[in-house]
């Protein structure tokens, strides 16, 4: 989204939208910036993962537990479409729109199909496409389309690399065959008819 953490000096100008600060010893300031008011900062004294914000939530994508088997188990009998399964965080957090797009382009996978027809071994090159896409990203310093810096204040270059989204109308980079860009869930979505055809 649009908010962002960063970390600067003690006696650092505030901006429009610096919400909260918190104060290290080393006289250094995290601090978190957010114009929509889509973030929101808890105290919890009790375990972090008991709170109502957050017990419903799915797996860590970068985690051990995050597998094409948690993937295939948790699908069966979904209707919904994979791209909108894979971005439900009752299921898995962090991967979103963009990401979607990216991970089902490299494992081969039309966002369209039902996220219950798909095969165990399908899902396993999911999970990983998936691991292996958010990486990338945070590599690249994540993805700057209009706003977005990092906490060091600078762009993520992970726009550089992107293989379909964005890009519908445009040559698919691994068959040259036309991209077509279609509305999944209210969310652009870019795919290749030829190289995710399962």
């Amino acid at each position: 989204m649009s908010g962002h953490l960063r970390v600067v000096a003690a006696d650092a100008e505030l901006r429009p939208h610096d919400h909260i600060d918190f104060a290290f010893a080393d006289d250094r300031i995290l601090r978190f910036n957010d114009p929509r008011r889509f973030g929101s900062v808890h105290w919890c004294d009790a375990n972090v993962y008991d709170h109502p914000l957050l017990r419903h939530l799915g797996v860590e994508p970068l985690g051990e537990a995050f597998t094409g088997d948690l993937l295939y188990q948790s699908s069966r009998k979904r209707q919904v479409a994979v791209k909108n399964f894979i971005m439900a965080s009752d299921v898995v957090v962090g991967v979103g729109n963009i990401y979607a797009n990216e991970s089902l382009f490299q494992a081969g996978i039309r966002p369209t199909r039902p996220a219950g027809a798909i095969a165990r071994a399908r899902y396993q090159r999911l999970a990983e496409a998936i691991k292996s896409t958010l990486q990338r990203a945070i590599d690249a310093g994540g993805t700057t389309l209009r706003d977005f810096v990092g906490f060091d204040g600078k762009p993520g270059y992970f726009a550089l690399e992107l293989d379909v989204y964005g890009r519908a109308g445009e040559p698919c980079l691994a068959c040259d065959r036309k991209l077509k860009g279609i509305v999944l869930g209210q969310r652009q979505t870019v795919y290749c008819p030829q190289c995710q055809r399962y």
